[in-house]
């Protein structure tokens, strides 16, 4: 029997692998999830795109602050030594290469790494892309978080994205609830699987085609 990794366990494993003294912005939806899974010890500086250095999940011993809240306007809290900034002084952070990695959700990733999350392309439904695309291409590393198929049962991993595109070339890894996947110039490599699920499985939820590491990770 499959057991699909949740939402929290794909939001623990991306939180899992950014490296202590990391800057990172997280995207709206799944990615900001992965701020419940660092404390202060892991030494992780999170950045959020209207304007906060430092930002972390707020507890039940923080007081909600309605002027502290992260892009998707949830609250959150400041670490010691936190910043506020205005917009332009954001988008020039994530423009000029200063975040190590972003993490954003997805509709489409492509095996050269497209990444497209900003619109279904449909005829007379509003789209915003927000910050996306400066982050796309400003960031280090682009991690995506999302679910492998759509509700119709339609694989997000694609040999091309046929979405509007937010970036070309941009993602490094993705996580979703079957897998995680480094994007290489050999196309998609699989490092480890939800529990239960074979190979041939995840090739079948998967338009393109599928490399395996050699020792597919345990995850815990």
């Amino acid at each position: 029997m499959i057991q699909r990794y949740s939402r929290e366990d794909i939001a623990r494993r991306a939180a899992a692998d950014i490296p202590p003294g990391s800057y990172v912005n997280l995207g709206i939806g799944l990615p900001v999830m992965a701020l419940d899974y660092w404390t202060p010890e892991h030494g992780v500086t999170v950045h959020s795109e209207n304007g906060i250095l430092g930002m972390r999940a707020r507890t039940e011993a923080d007081p909600v602050d309605p002027d502290l809240t992260n892009a998707a306007k949830q609250n959150v809290a400041l670490s010691e030594g936190g910043s506020f900034f205005n917009h332009a002084d954001s988008f020039a952070m994530m423009r000029g290469g200063h975040l190590d990695y972003c993490i954003l959700g997805a509709y489409q990733v492509s095996e050269t790494g497209d990444l497209a999350n900003w619109s279904l392309g449909q005829p007379g439904v509003a789209a915003a892309v927000g910050g996306a695309m400066d982050l796309a291409v400003g960031a280090k590393r682009v991690h995506v978080l999302m679910e492998h198929l759509t509700r119709d049962g339609r694989p997000r991993l694609r040999r091309q994205c046929d979405l509007p595109l937010t970036g070309a070339a941009c993602v490094d890894r993705v996580y979703t609830d079957f897998a995680t996947l480094d994007v290489t110039p050999q196309g998609f490599l699989v490092r480890d699987m939800a529990p239960g699920l074979t190979r041939e499985a995840l090739q079948a939820a998967t338009d393109a085609p599928l490399h395996f590491a050699q020792e597919l990770c345990d995850v815990e």
